[in-house]
C-alpha cells in the first residue's frame, strides 16, 4: 500500500469534503477472517493513508447494508467495550521488524483506544496512551472516520523514506464479522491485528527531518484526606503538591523518561475479587508512568499484566512467575511508598530491544526504609519472529524479614515456528543476602519450558515449570511458591458447515499436576473438560467439569475463623456459562458453578453485564456470589459492584465504581471525572471512600479522599 503526501493538513471533521478524496483512489477489497476465512468482506470498506510534514492520516469509509443495526454505545477512552462496537483498528509496525507495533482503534462515535505491543501480541500494553485524534460521522449507508497521528507520537528507525507494516481490521458487530486489509488466519482470533508477519507493507511515507523530541508534563494536585485507620487519625487534611514527567528522544527509536515527585491520585482503585485459594491474587498495573514500553520488560512470553484465567469459561490460571512486576514499586503492605524520582530508557537499538529502569522511593516512616529499584532488560532478535534475552533486577530492601536486599538474573528465549507454533523457556536465579552475612538457604532457581500450538481446528499446550523453595523475586509477582508443575491442554474445535447457526464447537481437556519443592509430594492434581458452542450470533455457551485433588501442607484459614486442617481433599464441580453477544440489549455473561469443595460443597453465581440506559449513560453491574458449606463451618463470600458511566464526549466522562465485599465487610466507592481538554493534557476530579459495614446497615468511615489534579503536556 502506498501513502499519499499532502501539501497541507487534512481537515479533520469525519467527512470526505477534502479534494484529495476525489483525486486518490481508496484501497478496499478487505478479506474475511471470520466467519468465512479468505472470502471477500460482505460490507465494503474504503481506505486512504496520507501524510504531511507533521502527521500520518488514515481515513476509512465503512459501508453498511443495515446501518440501523450498528452497535455504537461506547465513548470512554481506552475502554474494552469499544471493541464490542462497530469498530476499525489500524496497526503500524514502524520499525518493519514484523514483530511489534502500535494499534489505534475507534468506532462511529469517535472513541479512542490505543495500544503498544510486541512479539506479535504475546506482550500487549493496553494502557499505553499517546497523542492522536479522531473524528467520525454516520451517514445513511454507514460511517466515516478520519484519524490523525503525529509523527512525534510514534517511534521509527530513521528519518526520510520509510517502509512500515500496516494492517487494518474492520469489525461488523451486528453480524459478527471481522475482515482485514490483508488475509489473517482465523486461528488468531481477535489477536489477528497483532500478527505483523501477515500484514501489508506500507511505502511512500517520508518522516520529517530530525528535530528535538522533548515532552514535559507537569502536574499540580490539591487533596483533602480523612484516614481513621492512621496513627494519629487524619481528618480533612488539606494538602497540595506539584511534580512532572519528562520524555526525551535519545534517538528516533530510543526514549528516555524521567519522573519527579510522582503522583497517581487519578488512578482508579482495583476491582475487588473473591479469593478462595491460599495463593495471591493478581491486580494489574494502572499507573501511567510504568505502562509505556511494558512489552520490552515481558519475560518468556509472560507480560507484566499477567493472565490468570479471567475470561468466562476460562481455563486454569497461569502460575508462571512474572519476574518484573511494576506494582512492586511504591505499593506495599505497609501502604503507598511515595516515589521521589525515577528514570527509564526503552526502545530499540538495531536488533536489540532495551529496557532500563531506576526508581527511588521515600520510605514510610519507621515501617519501611527508602528503597531503590533497578531493572535491566535486553532482548536480541533472532530469525524472523524469535528472540533471546536477559533480565536483571535489584531491590535494596528485601521483602524477606531477614534479608538486606534482593537480586534476580534470568535468561529466556521465545521462538516462533510457522504461523501457530511457539516455544518459550527461561532459567532464573535469585539472591537474598541475610543480615548475618549468609544467603537465603535452599534452591533459589526457577525454570520454564512451554510449547504452544494454536491452530484453528487443533490446539496443544505443554508446560513444565519449577519454582525452588528459596526463589524470591522481590521485584516480581509469584502467585505460588516452591512447586513443580506439569501442565497439558488439548483442543479440538471443528466448524460444522451443516449447522448454520453454529460457528464452532470447542472440545478442550486440561491436566495439571503440581508437586511441592523440594519434597516432591503431590499438592494439586486437576483435570478439566470443557465443551463450548460458539454461535453465529456472537453468543457462546459453555459447560465445564473439574475434578481436583488438593493437599494442604499447612492449616489454611479459608474464611474468618474457619480453618481447614492439614489433609488430602478431593472434590468435583460443574460450571455453566452463557455469554451474550455485543449486539444484545444486555451483553455480558452469566456463570453458575456447583459441586463439592474441600470438606463440603460450594455454589457460585457470577454475573457480568452492561446495561445501556442511553447512548451516553450505562451501568455495568457485576456479581460474584459464593455460598460455601464445610464441615469446619459455613460462610458466604460475595463481591457486588457496579460501574456507572456518563460519557460527555470521547475525551470527557464521569465514571463511578461502587463495590461491596462481604469477606472484608467493606463498602468502597470511587468517582472519577476525566477531561482531556487537549490531547495529552488532563483534568481529573476524584472522590473515593472506604467504609466498614456490620451487616445491619451501619457503616464506619475508614478513609475518604477528594482530589483535583491538573496536567499539561508541552511538546518541543
Amino acid at each position: 500500500m502506498r501513502a499519499t503526501r499532502l501539501e497541507e493538513p487534512l481537515t479533520l471533521d469525519g467527512k470526505l469534503d477534502d479534494g484529495v478524496y476525489a483525486r486518490v483512489t481508496p484501497v478496499g477489497d478487505f478479506v474475511q477472517q471470520a466467519p468465512d476465512e479468505g472470502d471477500p468482506a460482505t460490507e465494503k470498506t474504503d481506505t486512504w493513508v496520507f501524510y504531511d510534514e507533521r502527521n500520518v492520516y488514515v481515513t476509512m469509509r465503512c459501508w453498511d447494508s443495515h446501518p440501523e443495526r450498528m452497535v455504537m454505545n461506547e465513548m470512554r477512552r481506552d475502554n474494552f467495550n469499544i471493541f464490542q462496537n462497530e469498530n476499525v483498528s489500524v496497526m503500524f509496525d514502524t520499525f518493519y521488524d514484523r514483530r511489534s507495533g502500535f494499534m489505534f482503534q475507534t468506532n462511529p462515535l469517535g472513541a479512542l483506544r490505543d495500544q503498544q505491543f510486541g512479539d506479535e501480541g504475546q506482550a500487549i500494553n493496553r494502557d499505553w496512551n499517546t497523542v492522536w485524534d479522531v473524528k467520525a460521522s454516520v451517514f445513511d449507508k454507514g460511517w466515516i472516520v478520519e484519524i490523525v497521528i503525529p509523527f512525534k507520537s510514534l517511534r521509527y528507525s530513521s528519518t526520510g523514506d520509510q517502509v512500515w507494516s500496516i494492517n487494518i481490521r474492520r469489525s461488523v458487530k451486528w453480524k459478527n464479522e471481522d475482515s482485514y486489509l490483508t488475509p489473517v488466519k482465523r486461528s488468531h482470533g481477535p489477536r489477528g491485528i497483532y500478527r505483523v508477519s501477515e500484514s501489508a507493507t506500507l511505502v511512500g511515507i517520508q518522516t520529517p527531518a530530525s528535530s528535538r523530541n522533548l515532552e514535559l508534563k507537569p502536574y499540580g494536585i490539591s487533596s483533602v484526606v480523612t484516614n481513621n485507620t492512621a496513627d494519629p487519625v487524619v481528618s480533612n487534611d488539606l494538602s497540595g503538591d506539584v511534580g512532572f514527567d519528562v520524555k526525551y528522544g535519545l534517538t528516533k527509536s530510543l526514549i528516555a523518561d524521567g519522573t519527579y515527585n510522582t503522583d497517581f491520585a487519578q488512578v482508579e482503585e482495583d476491582q475487588q475479587q473473591v479469593n478462595l485459594t491460599r495463593f495471591s491474587l493478581f491486580f494489574p498495573e494502572k499507573r501511567e508512568f510504568f505502562l509505556e514500553g511494558q512489552s520490552i520488560f515481558s519475560f518468556a512470553g509472560v507480560q507484566n499484566r499477567g493472565n490468570f484465567g479471567n475470561r468466562p469459561g476460562g481455563t486454569i490460571g497461569s502460575l508462571t512467575p512474572i519476574l518484573f512486576f511494576s506494582r512492586r514499586v511504591g505499593l506495599t503492605e505497609e501502604g503507598a511508598d511515595p516515589i521521589s524520582v525515577g528514570g527509564r530508557v526503552t526502545g530499540r537499538a538495531g536488533a536489540y530491544r532495551v529496557g532500563l529502569l531506576n526508581i527511588q522511593t521515600e520510605g514510610i516512616g519507621d515501617l519501611l526504609d527508602p528503597t531503590n529499584f533497578s531493572v535491566l532488560r535486553l532482548r536480541r532478535d533472532v530469525g524472523r519472529r524469535s528472540d533471546i534475552g536477559v533480565i536483571g533486577t535489584h531491590r535494596t530492601t528485601s521483602l524477606n524479614d531477614e534479608g538486606t536486599s534482593n537480586s534476580l538474573f534470568g535468561l529466556d528465549g521465545n521462538f516462533a515456528f510457522g504461523s501457530n507454533l511457539t516455544v518459550n523457556g527461561y532459567y532464573s536465579v535469585t539472591r537474598t543476602p541475610l543480615v548475618d552475612g549468609t544467603e537465603l538457604s535452599g534452591d533459589a532457581t526457577s525454570y520454564l519450558g512451554r510449547l504452544n500450538y494454536n491452530g484453528d481446528r487443533y490446539g496443544l499446550q505443554l508446560e513444565q515449570l519449577k519454582v525452588g523453595e528459596a526463589f524470591q523475586p522481590d521485584l516480581g509477582f509469584l502467585r505460588r511458591e516452591a512447586f513443580n508443575r506439569s501442565f497439558v491442554q488439548g483442543r479440538f474445535s471443528p466448524r460444522p458447515a451443516s449447522i448454520g447457526w453454529v460457528r464452532r464447537f470447542v472440545f478442550e481437556g486440561t491436566g495439571d499436576y503440581i508437586t511441592g519443592e523440594p519434597t516432591g509430594d503431590l499438592e494439586t492434581r486437576r483435570a478439566q473438560g470443557q465443551f463450548r458452542i460458539e454461535l453465529e450470533s456472537g453468543d457462546q455457551t459453555t459447560i465445564e467439569y473439574n475434578d481436583q485433588f488438593e493437599f494442604l501442607p499447612a492449616e489454611f484459614e479459608i474464611s474468618d475463623g474457619i480453618f481447614l486442617p492439614v489433609a488430602e481433599y478431593t472434590f468435583q464441580d460443574v460450571r455453566l456459562v452463557y455469554q451474550f453477544g455485543p449486539q444484545r440489549r444486555v451483553p455480558g455473561f452469566v456463570s453458575y458453578r456447583t459441586g463439592s469443595f474441600f470438606s463440603g460443597d460450594r455454589r457460585a453465581l457470577t454475573v457480568n453485564t452492561r446495561v445501556e440506559i442511553t447512548p451516553q449513560i450505562s451501568l455495568e453491574p457485576q456479581l460474584s456470589l459464593n455460598f460455601v458449606r464445610l464441615e469446619e463451618g459455613d460462610f458466604n463470600a460475595h463481591v457486588v459492584s457496579t460501574r456507572a458511566n456518563f460519557m460527555l464526549s470521547p475525551r470527557s466522562f464521569v465514571s463511578g465504581l461502587f463495590q461491596w465485599n462481604s469477606s472484608s465487610s467493606t463498602l468502597s466507592s470511587n468517582v472519577r471525572f476525566r477531561w482531556e481538554y487537549e490531547p495529552g493534557s488532563d483534568l481529573f476530579i476524584v472522590y473515593s471512600d472506604g467504609r466498614l459495614t456490620d451487616g445491619s446497615g451501619l457503616q464506619t468511615l475508614q478513609n475518604r479522599t477528594f482530589a483535583v489534579k491538573f496536567t499539561k503536556l508541552f511538546r518541543f
